[in-house]
């Protein structure tokens, strides 16, 4: 297991549950915003059916804790690859050439077996709590980094480490919609999970997605679907 990761889930953790008992815990007031129009497009996986499982365990016993909190439903539940247009206001699908974008990721695809992540433990942000992901070899980050190049040195639209360079391979699950009730019950809830094993996912497909904010399967639209092939 990657030791750097490893820490920097624990980092998030101690600092997340500080948050929550002095109150600093940050809700999201886009949540049930009907106007939000917030859009853009992203490469992601998706947990197998026995793992996404698992995750919708964990948050149904959380849920009877804070029932008032967002909960990602199995039909959102992701892995972010990469996102290749983070969501902002007045973007639609029709501004740029799909097949084009399509291509460019079969490029960055090439000699990239399918992607191992193994889901296991969990932490948090002041604003959400995450699915801790840990990849079993290199290939998500030589997939991240060939994507990175490949729109470095093309002329596409697109915001590529814009917001952070990503290089955890976690899955967001919960948003705060309002304080937390109980912070320690909270926390102790959230604590007893945090080296539980979710599964190991083998990916062999991915997904392009034009999506909102919160990958709502309402608002979401498949551009591609990329089979990943055996290492060469």
């Amino acid at each position: 297991m990657n030791q750097a990761l490893s820490e920097h889930y624990t980092q998030m953790w101690t600092k997340a549950r500080n948050s929550f008992l002095e109150g600093n815990q940050q809700t999201d007031t886009l949540l049930d915003e009907p106007g939000d129009d917030r859009y853009g497009i992203t490469l992601l996986l998706r947990p197998d059916n026995a793992t996404a499982q698992n995750i919708n365990a964990f948050l149904d016993e959380i849920a009877q804790v804070e029932p008032h909190q967002y909960y990602y439903p199995l039909s959102d539940q992701h892995m972010t690859i990469l996102s290749i247009i983070s969501c902002y206001s007045g973007f639609e699908l029709e501004d740029i050439d799909v097949l084009a974008y399509n291509k460019l990721i079969q490029k960055a695809l090439d000699g990239i077996p399918p992607i191992k992540i193994l889901f296991k433990g969990v932490t948090a942000s002041p604003s959400t709590v995450l699915i801790q992901g840990f990849p079993e070899d290199g290939a998500l980050e030589r997939l991240r980094d060939q994507l990175r190049e490949v729109f470095k040195s093309s002329e596409l639209q697109h915001s590529i480490d814009s917001r952070y360079r990503l290089f955890t391979a976690h899955s967001t699950v919960i948003r705060f919609r309002e304080p937390l009730l109980n912070p320690q019950k909270f926390i102790d809830s959230l604590e007893k999970y945090r080296e539980a094993d979710f599964g190991l996912v083998t990916a062999r497909q991915l997904e392009l997605l034009g999506n909102d904010w919160y990958q709502r399967e309402a608002k979401v639209k498949l551009l591609k679907t990329f089979t990943l092939s055996a290492a060469r």
